[in-house]
């Protein structure tokens, strides 16, 4: 059986300014942490997904806790996609296996 992963990235902007906009970021912050995202730069979030409805459940998740203000957009590439990224500058640094294989034997 073959399965085609897909990466889901959450980029958003939210203002700071009012106890209560710090309190929205912070709030939208941990649900993504929460739901498998990790920071790839600031305020861009990414997570692989297995299926895509899995990647619909995730989105209900994010638009059932969107922030009133501010703005949050998401892209779902597929890994070949996300995998063909080009860094122009820096490199890429991850503390997470980077693998499609089923299984891996550390």
């Amino acid at each position: 059986m073959s399965y085609r992963f897909i990466r889901m990235l959450v980029f958003f902007d939210l203002p700071t300014e009012t106890l209560e906009n710090k309190r929205e970021y912070r709030k939208f912050h941990k649900l993504l942490i929460k739901n498998g995202f990790l920071m790839m730069q600031e305020s861009v979030y990414c997570r692989m997904l297995i299926t895509p409805s899995a990647g619909k459940a995730v989105l209900d998740v994010i638009r059932k806790n969107r922030p009133a203000d501010g703005i949050v957009q998401v892209m779902t590439v597929t890994e070949k996609q996300f995998a063909g990224m080009e860094y122009i500058t820096g490199e890429h640094h991850s503390e997470v296996i980077e693998s499609d294989e089923r299984l891996i034997i550390l």
